[in-house]
């Protein structure tokens, strides 16, 4: 490779979020990447049948992608891919939760920015996902909890709101912003404090994310 195209070209570790058609043969990808945070680019090709980048530029695929600075936008020329998330892709339900927590990610991600942390969150929670005990409902909880702490919007819990919870949902809120990532899905609740976990999420996720509408979140509740 030339010295002009080295300095042209970089390498990142990220998850494809989002993955549309462009034009006839390429897709459209946004990446969410360790080293520099949201990435749009282009996969050329990556429609047609065979061409090795057909697999790489769809949601969920994780691992490490060369990029190329077009004039306009980067373009994908090579991807090594760790985990495609196979199970979510086979399950329909487990499928549009995570595809809900891409979407979230997409959301409150920024190009250029240190998005590490959120890129950490999002890959351990599509792991829990894959894992049948662990209940989806608990994980959406868990991560949307957790995203908005790390977006430095989590208010804390009143008094009063302390007092209407079960001692083990405040415990389990505890855990959820406090825990490390590989610790974070390493506990249970009973069907009282999920509600409880549930009900705290909404509410911050309505006063986060004010109304933004997800579109496979309406389809997970049409499922549910």
């Amino acid at each position: 490779m030339s010295t002009n195209d080295e300095k042209t070209a970089m390498s990142v570790t990220g998850i494809v979020l989002l993955g549309a058609p462009a034009g006839e043969y390429d897709r459209r990808v946004v990446l969410l990447t360790k080293e520099n945070g949201k990435i749009s680019c282009f996969a050329r090709g990556a429609r047609r049948q065979g061409n090795s980048l057909m697999a790489a530029a769809e949601p969920f695929s994780f691992g490490r992608f060369r990029l190329m600075a077009g004039r306009s936008s980067y373009i994908m020329t090579e991807a090594e891919i760790d985990n495609y998330f196979g199970d979510l892709r086979t399950d329909m339900e487990k499928a549009c939760y995570g595809m809900y927590f891409l979407e979230v990610a997409e959301y409150i991600t920024r190009e250029n920015n240190d998005e590490a942390q959120i890129l950490a969150l999002l890959y351990m929670s599509l792991r829990a996902l894959e894992k049948p005990a662990i209940p989806a409902r608990l994980i959406r909880a868990v991560y949307e909890i957790r995203t908005v702490e790390s977006e430095g919007e989590l208010p804390e819990l009143s008094e009063s709101e302390r007092e209407k919870m079960d001692p083990a949902a405040v415990r389990a809120l505890l855990h959820i912003t406090q825990s490390p990532l590989e610790k974070l899905y390493t506990f249970g609740v009973n069907e009282s404090v999920l509600l409880q976990l549930e009900e705290t999420a909404g509410r911050v996720c309505s006063s986060f994310f004010g109304g933004h509408p997800f579109s496979s979140l309406s389809v997970l509740q049409a499922m549910r």
